[in-house]
């Protein structure tokens, strides 16, 4: 597995891994799906955007982008999605490594996570491990698919 830039051709790939994100409504903001036209923009628009590919396909992807503007510009921000048959497999941890790197290289001083769910489990025992620090918790800071509130956890790591 590579972690890499991605390119046009791994758009339809990326576009339905992040959309099965989106619909799952446990862990994502957005509400609406990407389509070729949308998606093509959204990931154009990042400061960056990675993917993760082996054999040709697209395991999984991430964004980054300032958190940001002005004198809180050195601060960045990072959305990671795995395939849901694909879990497990560590994807995730590569694209939090790949991202780090890749914030640090285009000058940002800081990674901040502003909603990590707080059931997401595996996503917060990686970010622990890789040192960043929780902020807090945010009571009720994410509306579920379902329309229940539950809690989200900020995390953020200089880098």
């Amino acid at each position: 597995m590579v972690v890499r830039e991605y390119t046009d051709s791994d758009l339809p790939e990326m576009i339905s891994i992040w959309n099965e994100v989106v619909l799952e409504g446990i862990a994502f903001p957005q509400e609406d799906v990407l389509d070729e036209d949308s998606g093509a923009q959204f990931f154009a628009s990042q400061s960056y955007t990675g993917v993760a590919e082996e054999d040709g396909r697209v395991l999984g992807l991430y964004i980054l982008h300032p958190n940001n503007v002005g004198r809180c510009g050195h601060i960045c921000n990072a959305s990671y999605a795995v395939s849901s048959e694909l879990r497990g497999r560590h994807i995730g941890g590569q694209l939090v490594l790949d991202c780090l790197k890749k914030g640090k290289d285009l000058g940002f001083r800081v990674l901040q996570f502003n909603a990590v769910v707080e059931s997401n489990i595996h996503a917060r025992h990686l970010y622990e491990r890789l040192g960043f620090t929780q902020l807090g918790t945010i009571k009720g800071g994410f509306r579920t698919k379902d329309g229940h509130y539950v809690n989200i956890c900020p995390y953020y790591k200089e880098l």
